[in-house]
């Protein structure tokens, strides 16, 4: 599928067309001058099809800044989804007017092919609520739409999936910090293939230094300026008369900048001074905060191409474990037929690529995806539903500890994937705040100890567990166990788990899924119904198809327990079939 890909700014159109199978684009360019001498967008584009003409248009692709709360995916763009991006004009008033305007002109001269909007936004939609909450009054947050959307999802997402692929090992079993480092920048704390933090908030105005953008102020600095100056004033000293340009006086090109510092112009050697230690700080903030770091992206203008800035940047991290080679960054050249290049050392633990970012190709990959119409997989059957309580998994080291040298699991009732079972065996829960009693062991034993709780259950222990699947337990949170025998503090192992759905290689060919995909699942027929996103599909020839959600995500669907299966009486028994429910699964791929 040939799909026309537009991306509107205020002044210029960037236009390609390409087939996302193929390597290289059909054609690819750049109107500039919009909005002078009478020319607007539809001239934009009424040049650009002139110069695709003889290509056959089989879709357009659309980059779009801001989708706020409701855009969570890319979409088809119809009348209603045209005015609700209108509508999140007030959360980037330099970006969606642009998108707008080329949309409209775009669907007037191609009104008979499929239009999708890709959102800067969706990336990040799914941001943990401490990530996307501003502390403030949380009802006048709800009020005025205030929150943290995150932006360049796109490119993030895209340069995610080229460093996996760089690396030989699947996405969701990686931690990256990802900085797309130009006129506009932000990172991104991409955990297991989810955007669980980024720099930009609200709008594309928070986080790091960029060209023309201060980034992170405080908030008492906003107010002043804008009693001193008038709020219009305001605005636009933070969005076009800050950051790089701001600081250094010579405008925001990097080359110049740098340039400038290297004659001596101080107000140029600090604006990069600035720059650098504010993408320092947030790759050590990220990989704190997921516990760790895999490998740190460089991408964009400035992250591609400026030697000397990735430098300054990832100088002193060797307590990452981080260590970058000179030469190799020196001589880093990235580009579509070599998009990916390595700069760390042998030595160094954390791996450091630069990456050719290449937002247009995403854009028309999910183009093609939303095109072709969003179907719902063929149902060969219902999904039955089970709530996975809180549980332990345990190694022969730590049973050891906890229950005797040489002690085993005693079968108390089997559960529902074979040759697993809840045993009689039991452990304490001991937390920084609380401990939950009586958690129930599962069997058999495993090659690493794990501990499976919900949020409710965080709270009451005072531990910050990451979402993980099951066996994904590096850089997870400590916990201790109390057994009988003996006690064992862990220092990794505690997880909330990743929802998820057994399949056997039968059932995934039927519903047209494989072994990782992350799919949604609709509950119907409960009192509520509700679509689980996220889903993560797991297949295996021994496994019983089943979806597994924990406690809180039963409640917020209100499924309970009933007469369609047999009970486990006690509250901490690990699955029970939900009754009056079932679940119909929609895939994301």
């Amino acid at each position: 599928m040939n799909v026309l890909v537009i991306n509107c700014g205020s002044s210029s159109v960037k236009y390609q067309v390409l087939n996302p199978a193929e390597k290289a684009p059909l054609l690819r360019g750049k109107i500039e001058r919009v909005g002078e001498e009478g020319r607007t967008h539809a001239d934009a584009i009424a040049e650009v099809l002139a110069k695709a003409k003889g290509l056959s248009i089989d879709a357009v692709g659309h980059r779009v800044v801001h989708g706020g709360e409701r855009f969570h995916d890319a979409t088809r763009i119809d009348d209603v989804v045209y005015l609700a991006i209108q509508a999140c004009v007030p959360l980037a008033p330099l970006h969606n007017p642009a998108n707008l305007a080329g949309i409209s002109a775009a669907r007037d001269a191609l009104p008979d092919v499929p239009h999708v909007a890709v959102f800067d936004t969706s990336f990040h939609a799914r941001l943990p609520r401490r990530a996307r909450t501003y502390a403030i009054d949380p009802d006048l947050a709800k009020e005025h739409g205030f929150r943290r959307f995150g932006f360049h999802g796109t490119s993030h997402a895209y340069v995610a999936g080229r460093a996996a692929e760089h690396l030989g090992r699947p996405l969701n079993q990686l931690r990256i910090v990802s900085c797309h480092l130009g006129s506009g920048a932000s990172c991104a704390a991409v955990e297991l293939g989810h955007s669980v933090e980024t720099s930009m908030g609200m709008t594309p105005l928070e986080g790091l230094v960029m060209g023309t953008r201060s980034g992170d102020l405080d908030p008492g600095v906003v107010l002043a300026l804008a009693k001193a100056e008038g709020v219009e004033r305001a605005d636009a000293i933070l969005n076009r008369e800050s950051g790089l340009a701001g600081m250094s006086g010579r405008g925001k090109d990097l080359r110049d900048i740098e340039n400038a510092a290297a004659e001596g112009d101080d107000r140029a050697r600090l604006a990069i001074a600035v720059f650098a230690h504010r993408v320092r700080k947030y790759i050590g903030a990220y990989a704190a905060a997921m516990g760790g770091v895999d490998a740190v992206i460089m991408t964009a203008g400035i992250g591609e191409n400026s030697p000397s800035m990735r430098r300054r940047i990832l100088q002193r991290f060797d307590f990452l474990g981080l260590v970058l080679d000179d030469d190799a960054n020196q001589d880093a050249k990235v580009d579509a037929d070599s998009p990916v290049s390595a700069i760390h050392a042998d030595s160094s633990n954390v791996k450091v690529l630069v990456v050719a970012t290449d937002e247009e190709r995403m854009i028309a990959r999910e183009t093609v995806r939303i095109a072709g119409g969003r179907t719902e997989v063929k149902q060969p059957k219902p999904i039955p539903i089970a709530i996975s309580g809180r549980h332990v998994h345990l190694d022969r080291a730590t049973m050891d500890g906890l229950f005797g040298k040489g002690s085993e699991l005693s079968v108390y009732k089997g559960i529902s994937q074979p040759g697993q079972f809840a045993s009689e065996q039991r452990v304490t829960l001991v937390g920084p705040r609380g401990e939950i009693e009586r958690v129930r062991v599962l069997g058999p034993l495993r090659s690493k100890p794990q501990v499976e709780v919900s949020r409710t259950d965080e709270f009451k222990l005072g531990v910050d567990a990451p979402i993980r699947g099951s066996g994904q337990v590096e850089g997870s949170a400590p916990i201790r166990l109390v057994g009988p025998e003996g006690i064992v503090d862990l220092k990794e192992g505690l997880i909330c788990a990743w929802r998820h759905v057994h399949m056997t290689p039968a059932d995934a060919e039927a519903y047209g899924v494989e072994h990782g995909d992350e799919v949604e699942v609709a509950v119907t027929g409960g009192p509520r119904d509700l679509i689980f996103g996220d889903v993560l599909v797991r297949v295996k020839e021994s496994y019983l198809l089943e979806m597994h959600i924990d406690t809180d995500e039963a409640n917020a669907a209100e499924l309970s327990r009933g007469a369609s299966g047999a009970l486990i009486d006690e509250p901490d028994t690990y699955v029970t079939p939900a009754s009056g429910a079932q679940a119909q699964l929609r895939s994301r791929r």
